[in-house]
């Protein structure tokens, strides 16, 4: 029996955290019947956040999106995985690098990256201005 292969298949990251799985619907699809951009953006901040609140200790609000790649389209079906990790933490700010990887409904078992990116997060006081981040 043979089985295709996809060439961009690659294997799950083992160095960072699994921060969020979603499936895409039909809603969220644009006018070429691929996911939305922005939609995928939007869960790429979702993801991103998750570590940064383990240090903020409080409130926190995205300010830059430094890199953000789209490697392929994301399917109606797909299996999202978002992988995520810091990658510096300084006196008020977090960066944070997240890549995604789709499993295609058609294709179980087999990962492909479909986006990377890397964020900047800032902890903030209630009033929104920078507070610095608890060391400890």
């Amino acid at each position: 029996m043979s089985t295709s292969v996809n060439p961009h298949a690659v294997p799950l990251p083992t160095d960072q955290e699994l921060v969020l799985k979603v499936i895409p619907m039909p809603a969220d699809c644009n006018q070429n019947g691929d996911i939305f951009g922005g939609w995928v953006m939007a869960q790429v901040d979702l993801a991103g956040a998750v570590l940064p609140a383990r240090y903020a200790r409080g409130r926190f609000a995205t300010v830059a999106v430094n890199e953000f790649i789209f490697k392929h389209p994301v399917k109606v079906g797909d299996i999202l995985s978002f992988f995520s990790r810091v990658v510096r933490i300084g006196n008020t700010s977090i960066n944070v690098k997240v890549e995604v990887f789709a499993e295609r409904f058609s294709a179980q078992g087999e990962y492909m990256k479909v986006t990377e990116a890397t964020l900047t997060y800032v902890a903030i006081d209630e009033t929104g201005k920078p507070r610095v981040i608890p060391k400890d």
